[in-house]
């Protein structure tokens, strides 16, 4: 929150979108330290120390802080809110998996849950021991299995 002046943290996603893209790269630069160690310390469940090296980098944190911000800006680019559990009808034959980390903090297990009990087809794998990160060994495992079973259909 510390780049965000108190006034403007009613709507933290314009404000950061509004430095995010600031002409001023030192304005950018800034705020994207902020989003990204956030993040970067929020996906693992390890905490702080497992932030990947790179989430500390200018250019990188940039990057991925602006795509990131600009998706949530855009609402997902989706029509309304909860669109995909709106329209699940459509996907309700079609196979698919979700690998959701126990500890996820970033994308909560109620969301997985939710769209698992509206797509009976998909199959649910929860990580016990992981949170958001992909680099997390259970999850790796889980994306692999979905990934080697998507394969064999």
């Amino acid at each position: 929150m510390q780049p965000i002046p108190l006034a403007e943290r009613g709507d933290m996603i314009g404000a950061y979108h509004r430095r995010l893209t600031h002409a001023d790269r030192s304005v950018r630069a800034q705020a994207a330290a902020a989003w990204s160690q956030w993040e970067g310390d929020t996906i693992s469940i390890r905490g702080p120390e497992a932030r990947p090296a790179k989430f500390n980098e200018a250019d990188f944190a940039i990057a991925f802080a602006r795509i990131e911000c600009h998706y949530f800006q855009n609402r997902g680019f989706f029509d309304e809110d909860g669109w995909i559990l709106n329209n699940v009808g459509r996907m309700a034959e079609i196979p698919g998996w979700i690998v959701q980390g126990r500890f996820d903090v970033v994308t909560p297990m109620e969301a997985a849950w939710t769209l698992q009990k509206a797509w009976p087809a998909a199959q649910f794998d929860v990580v016990w021991d992981a949170g958001h990160a992909s680099t997390e060994p259970g999850i790796i495992d889980g994306l692999v299995r979905a990934t080697d079973q998507a394969a064999a259909l």
